[in-house]
């Protein structure tokens, strides 16, 4: 398991449905509490167990999903700590009322994202950001560097209301429309997204 500094985090993306932390760091992975059917997923948690009780607070603790296979985080910790399975989204999804949107299906790369139909919600690991480092200039969200030269058609299937994403705040207004643009012109900008990744990393170094 990757072990990272402890670092500070601040909370993003709160609706009465569920509520994101953020870690203060270039990266900025994000985490993601959601309640749904009655229970509480924690979807791609790093490890920070002051906000247990924020967590509990929620309601009774279903399970912890992870969506990408290099993407543990505090994923075990977690479902340690609240004595529920942790369970590898491309795999299954056991109970939890999640669809399952395939991202990629690789060998070296398994990820895929969730869908909540009844709240819109689309819930996503890598394949979309709204940090520097993923979004070319003037969008709103955008797809990893990595994903761009061919961007995941299951997710083109969905109408977002929300997008919660591991890196970055979500997009709470018009989310289809950010979706709809950044799957649109993820080729075309691929040179303007490889750009300000190298602007951001330059910047976090500095």
């Amino acid at each position: 398991m990757r072990s990272w500094p402890r670092v500070g985090w601040q909370l993003v993306d709160e609706w009465e449905g569920g509520f994101g932390w953020s870690q203060d760091e270039f990266m900025r992975r994000t985490s993601h509490a959601l309640v749904v059917g009655g229970r509480v997923w924690l979807i791609d948690p790093v490890d920070t167990p002051e906000l247990e009780e924020r967590v509990r607070a929620l309601g009774e603790p279903g399970g912890v999903l992870q969506l990408l296979d290099r993407h543990e985080r505090g994923c075990a910790a977690w479902a340690e700590r609240l004595r529920v399975p942790h369970l590898r989204a491309w795999e299954t999804v056991g109970a939890a009322p999640f669809e399952t949107l395939s991202v990629r299906r690789r060998r070296w790369w398994r990820e895929v994202a969730l869908w909540e139909p009844s709240s819109r919600t689309l819930v996503c690991a890598d394949a979309l950001g709204t940090v520097a480092y993923f979004c070319a200039p003037g969008e709103r969200i955008g797809l990893h560097p990595l994903v761009r030269p061919f961007p995941p058609r299951a997710l083109a299937r969905v109408a977002p209301e929300r997008i919660l994403c591991g890196h970055g705040a979500g997009v709470h207004e018009d989310a289809t429309g950010a979706l709809r643009d950044a799957l649109h012109t993820a080729r075309r900008r691929m040179p303007a997204v490889w750009l300000s990744a190298l602007k951001a990393g330059f910047q976090a170094r500095r």
